[in-house]
Parts: C-alpha cells; sequence; structure tokens
C-alpha cells in the first residue's frame, strides 16, 4: 500500500467500534485517579498516618505527575510506539496502585527493617512509580488520536467518547464503593475495604485496557507527519506557535474548573449546606452521570472549530452560572444543589471535550511532536492546580463556619467551589473568542455511535 493510499485509508471517518475501543482506553487510569482523589486521605489517616504526611505524600505525587508528563511526551516523540508505552503505564499503574492500597512494604523487605520512616519511604516509591505510569497512558492514549484519523469529526467523537468513560470509570468507583462501605462487607476492617475496593477497580479498568489493545491499531506516524520537518525540533516549533499558547490557556483553565471543583464538592454540600452525608456521593453521582450523557450525545454531531469554540463557550457560561449560584445559595435552599448538579455535569462535558478537541484541531496532521502538546499542557495543568489547592486548602477551616440558614456566608470552600471555577471558566470564554483554527469545515461520522 503506498503512502498516499494509507493516507486517505486514515483520512476516513472511524466507525463506531473504533472509536469505542479508542474511548475504553483511559478507564484505568480514570479508576485509579478518581479512587486516588476521593479515598487517599481517608485511606491514610485511617491506618494512622499523620494528615501532614499525608499532604505532602499527595504533592509529592502531583509534582511528579506532572514532571513524567513532560518527560513521556518527549520519549514518545522520540521513540514512538504509542501502544508500547500505554502497555508500560498500564503495568505501572496497575502493580504500584494495587501495592500502595494493599500496604506492601518493598523497602521493609529488603533491608529487614520495618519502621514508619521505611514504610514511608516505601508509599513514596509506590506513589513515584503510579505516577509516572499514569502519566506514560495518559500522554500516549491522548496523542494516538491524531494518528489513528485525520478525520476532525471522528477525532472529537474519540475524546467524546474518552470523556464518557472517565465518567463510567468515577460512577464504577462510587458504585463499588458504596456496596462495600454500606452493605454487610463493612463488617470488614476497614483497611481490607479499600484493599478490597482496590483490587476490584483496577481488575475492572484493565479489562478495558485489553478491549483498548484489542480494538486499535498501532498509529502509522510516518504516513501523516511532515518529513521535511527534522524530529529533534518539533518542541521548538510548538513554542514558536501563538495558537499553542492560546490552546493551553483553553485547556488549562478547563482543567482549574474541573479539579478545584471536584476537591471542594463535597466539602461544601456538607459542610456549607448542611445537607446529608449521602449527598456527597449522591450530587457527585448525578454530576458525572449527566456528563456521561452529555458526552455521549455529543458524539453525534457534526463537528468543526466554530462549533468547538461555540460549545466551549457555552459550558463556559454554564459554570459561570453555576458559580454565581453556588456562592449565592443558602442553607435552607440546599435542595436546589441537585438540580445545579446537573446543569454542572453539562458543563463539564462540553467544556472538557471541547477543549480536548482544540487540542487535537491544534495538532491536526502534524503527528509527529503531539505527544509533546499533551505532554506539556498536562504539566501545566497539573503543576497550577497542585498549587492552587495547596494554597486554597492551606486556608480551610477545621469547624464549619455558623451561618444564618437564610443567607450565605463567606468560607474558603464556598469561594474555591464558585468563584475560582467561575472566572476560570469566563477566562476560557475570552480565549476561545480570540482563537482562530486553521480549518473549519464540518465532517459526519461513517456511522451513528448510537445503537
Amino acid at each position: 500500500m503506498t503512502g498516499s493510499s494509507m493516507e486517505n485509508d486514515e483520512a476516513k471517518p472511524l466507525g463506531r467500534w473504533s472509536v469505542l475501543a479508542y474511548g475504553v482506553g483511559h478507564v484505568l487510569n480514570d479508576i485509579t485517579s478518581t479512587y486516588w482523589y476521593t479515598y487517599l486521605l481517608l485511606y491514610l489517616t485511617s491506618i494512622g498516618m499523620p494528615p501532614k504526611q499525608v499532604a505532602a505524600l499527595a504533592i509529592t505525587g502531583q509534582f511528579t505527575d506532572a514532571t513524567m508528563t513532560i518527560i513521556a511526551g518527549e520519549l514518545i516523540d522520540r521513540f514512538g510506539h504509542f501502544k508500547i508505552w500505554h502497555a508500560v503505564g498500564t503495568v505501572l499503574v496497575s502493580v504500584a496502585f494495587s501495592s500502595f492500597y494493599w500496604g506492601v512494604c518493598v523497602p521493609c523487605k529488603i533491608i529487614g527493617i520495618d519502621t514508619p520512616l521505611v514504610q514511608m519511604i516505601g508509599y513514596y516509591m509506590f506513589n513515584i512509580l503510579f505516577s509516572g505510569g499514569w502519566s506514560c497512558t495518559q500522554v500516549s492514549h491522548m496523542a494516538m488520536v491524531n494518528g489513528i484519523t485525520l478525520d476532525q469529526t471522528s477525532r472529537v467523537a474519540c475524546v467524546s467518547c474518552r470523556n464518557a468513560f472517565t465518567m463510567v470509570a468515577s460512577l464504577i468507583v462510587y458504585g463499588i464503593g458504596f456496596f462495600i462501605f454500606n452493605s454487610s462487607v463493612k463488617q470488614v476492617e476497614i483497611k481490607e475495604q479499600y484493599h478490597l475496593l482496590a483490587t476490584i477497580t483496577v481488575l475492572i479498568g484493565c479489562c478495558f485496557v485489553i478491549i483498548f489493545h484489542l480494538g486499535t491499531k498501532e498509529p502509522r506516524v510516518k504516513q501523516v507527519c511532515h518529513k521535511t520537518i527534522p524530529r529533534g525540533s518539533s518542541w521548538k516549533r510548538w513554542l514558536k506557535n501563538g495558537l499553542y499558547y492560546r490552546v493551553a490557556s483553553i485547556y488549562v483553565l478547563t482543567r482549574v474548573v474541573t479539579n478545584i471543583s471536584q476537591v471542594f464538592l463535597a466539602l461544601y454540600v456538607v459542610s456549607d449546606l448542611h445537607m446529608s452525608q449521602s449527598s456527597k456521593a449522591l450530587v457527585p453521582a448525578i454530576i458525572y452521570l449527566c456528563s456521561f450523557i452529555a458526552s455521549v450525545m455529543l458524539q453525534e454531531l457534526e463537528w468543526s472549530s466554530y462549533r468547538l469554540k461555540a460549545i466551549f463557550s457555552v459550558g463556559g457560561l454554564l459554570w459561570l452560572f453555576c458559580g454565581a449560584v453556588v456562592l449565592s445559595l443558602p442553607m435552607n435552599m440546599n435542595v436546589f444543589m441537585y438540580i445545579l448538579s446537573i446543569v454542572i455535569g453539562i458543563a463539564n462535558a462540553f467544556m472538557m471535550i471541547t477543549s480536548v478537541g482544540m487540542e487535537s484541531e491544534l495538532v491536526d496532521k502534524e503527528v509527529e511532536g503531539s505527544a509533546f502538546v499533551y505532554g506539556s499542557l498536562g504539566f501545566a495543568e497539573k503543576v497550577l492546580c497542585g498549587i492552587m489547592l495547596y494554597i486554597l486548602e492551606s486556608y480551610e477551616s477545621v469547624t464549619p463556619a455558623s451561618c444564618n440558614p437564610a443567607y450565605p456566608c463567606f468560607t474558603v470552600t464556598r469561594f474555591s467551589l464558585g468563584f475560582i471555577p467561575g472566572v476560570a471558566a469566563l477566562a476560557g470564554v475570552v480565549v476561545t473568542c480570540f482563537t482562530k483554527f486553521r480549518t473549519s469545515h464540518l465532517e459526519p461520522l461513517a456511522e451513528t455511535l448510537l445503537a
């Protein structure tokens, strides 16, 4: 097959199975990420680790993840083989994550000493391995979409499918966790509950990884990249491209919206609105479910750069509205949080899918160097979110503020959930209005994605 015929073949829209197979390739990462952010503090404090050490461990993981994102992007650009890097990352994530939550102390066994210090070294070791593997899987999976197909609508469909399964992964963790923590299994020791949850969720994630590797082909990078451009200069070209910085700003601001809101949502619901303890699971579940439905619906659209910008702007304005409601919602009207969670879920899906779609539109046919784009943007958002979370959480009050139920009162939690994401969403919309892409045509999918 000639190079031109292979390029024409990859320019064809993808079918439903190809989009689905790609979309499930990040489920293991999403499962472990949801588990990590939700239960890390609860698990480590339940086994006796001081909160300050837990915070230090979490920050180390965040910055390791950010650094390894850049390294993984450079290595993938230099050597290619997206699926091999994805498989290597999967193995590291599975082994390190399971060993972390099972409390396996490898240094203790190697040197024959079992002390709190050596155990802490073991946690840091698996934390670093987990973060490194997570980055390899994330960057390789995001970057390979531009090599799988040249069709813009199919690329956005792949991203939309990936985002939909991110919601599925979160619902899997919360659903299994709810059963383990609230059924007859709760007679088991608390540490064993976390062990069981980690084992089940990792096994489920690995099943999705198998589907991904069986259903996708290794991208033919050489057939879709510009051969006249030297391999080592790819990152320099991106840094000289003004569109790169605008898309980077949009993506990073989107991650600020989703990450900051995820961290402070449960605390806001319980501490500020004084809702029931079950709302800590119910409100996030509604958000993820609505995001999943919105993601599936977006897969059926025909996509252009104009539509990417329009739907992102709608999502950003919806989040601006949600931020204003969060800041002004009094305790005696907390039932409206369930309605607001529907809007937040839709806004999250709109912003995430279109921001990653803009990354794909930025890369376009320049697959060589695509891992640098996804890796560098991942690095930026992880560092920024890590710093912001550290600052916001350092001012967090331990005891809930006493407020008049009829009026909202200012708290760091309310400010973090309402003001920060709202402003970030508005800034993203402004940047989007001044962003112009190279292409603007509409292209349909080969098949509908819904049976």
